[in-house]
């Protein structure tokens, strides 16, 4: 017969007896190790709660955009690329657009294009089509804009002074070339358009990275041919259209706009007037960062003040110009080129561009310097390493160059 209480004085028996059955077994328990606790002997497995680490459990998420200057193919580096594809391939022809070789320009910068976020590069040439030609009009064989794609470039900028070098019948077939890049790749193209509709998509262009949504808004200040009709359209420094862009990128939940000018004057290390008061327009109307090109020469930077839509304070970075990223260039400081890498912080629904953008610099080694082909080397992973270059005397130009600008731009 189950057992049962019928008087108020056996329940509390039961209950007293109840209770201390418990107590005694959880005095016969192990203990659980506190924050304070130490056994010799034996490993405490439970952290203390004051080693663990809050602010890196709260660091924000970073997105990188690492940009690169101007990328050039001048008539050696072209003939250099065709022999290196010769080599390995007989039967090349000069005028097929995919025998050339231009893998060795990027191959010693490691991981810093494939490996950030979004990879950016401003191409300096039209793919007219054959016959190929360099400096002062070009037309650069096709295979260049699968190269930028496989070696990880994922925005290519295309709004500067030599992309109407062959007329808007070698503009038309040039975008062709971007188009079947984009079929057949990740990358996209900006700063032309072939129509209204086009121009709307691609200007801005918006890239999408983890849910940071970014703006690309790219312009040159001219041309050095003109356009024989409206369409395609290369963008160029109208504010009227600059701002349009700028109101867009809003439209579209930009987080942050990014403004790349082709813009300055050629060889000079320090920016002009110009270049300064469009800056500040473009940061009075919402632009986050700038980093220009064109001048072929590291320029100076700059963090411009400003403020946000809540009214706090926010500070724009300008790097106004990257110089080149790669070419045929003699004079020393256009030897010498910058890369940028942008780093943006989302956290608690706000999204901002850390004003210290990191400034590399680079160094381009021609044909059999140090490869085959033209090659570029960051000069601070170089240096103390002579032995890497097949040519004497290139190492010493690079660092005293390298040493010379940086005094110039007052660098420490």
């Amino acid at each position: 017969m189950p057992f049962s209480c019928h008087t108020e004085a056996g329940g509390r028996a039961y209950l007293l007896v109840a209770i201390a059955l418990l107590l005694s077994t959880l005095a016969s328990a192990q203990r659980l190790p506190g924050r304070n606790d130490r056994f010799p002997g034996v490993e405490v497995v439970r952290r203390p709660l004051g080693d663990i680490d809050f602010e890196m459990l709260r660091k924000p998420d970073t997105v990188t955009v690492f940009v690169l200057g101007d990328l050039m193919c001048h008539g050696k580096m072209m003939r250099s690329a065709h022999a290196i594809y010769s080599r390995t391939h007989s039967g090349a022809s000069i005028d097929n657009p995919y025998h050339f070789d231009f893998s060795t320009f990027f191959c010693r910068l490691g991981d810093r294009i494939s490996g950030a976020d979004v990879a950016v590069g401003n191409l300096e040439f039209p793919f007219a089509g054959p016959p190929f030609s360099g400096y002062p009009s070009f037309s650069t064989p096709d295979c260049y804009a699968e190269y930028a794609a496989n070696e990880g470039f994922d925005v290519i900028l295309t709004a500067n002074n030599h992309v109407l070098d062959q007329g808007t019948p070698g503009l038309k077939r040039t975008l062709d070339v971007y188009d079947k890049m984009e079929a057949s790749t990740s990358a996209r193209y900006t700063g032309t358009a072939r129509s209204v509709q086009d121009e709307l998509e691609r200007y801005p262009l918006i890239v999408n990275v983890r849910n940071v949504r970014l703006a690309f808004v790219n312009f040159t200040y001219g041309t050095n041919s003109g356009a024989s009709s409206a369409w395609p359209k290369v963008e160029k420094i109208h504010r009227d259209e600059i701002l349009a862009a700028i109101e867009r990128a809003r439209e579209k939940e930009a987080d942050v706009i990014i403004a790349i000018p082709h813009w300055g004057e050629e060889y000079q290390l320090r920016h002009n007037a110009a270049q300064e008061d469009l800056a500040r327009w473009l940061v009075a109307n919402g632009v986050d960062v700038i980093v220009g090109s064109h001048p072929h020469v590291v320029q100076d930077i700059a963090v411009y003040q400003s403020e946000y839509e809540d009214g706090s304070p926010k500070e724009v970075p300008v790097v106004y110009s990257l110089g080149n990223a790669v070419s045929n260039q003699n004079d020393l400081p256009a030897r010498l080129e910058g890369c940028v890498t942008l780093r943006i912080v989302s956290h608690r629904g706000k999204t901002r561009v850390l004003p210290d953008p990191c400034l590399e610099f680079l160094w381009c080694t021609k044909a059999g310097m140090i490869d085959d082909g033209y090659s570029v080397v960051p000069v601070e992973e170089y240096a103390g390493h002579p032995e890497v270059w097949k040519v004497a005397g290139d190492y010493e130009k690079m660092m005293s160059t390298y040493d010379s600008v940086r005094k110039r731009l007052g660098l420490k």
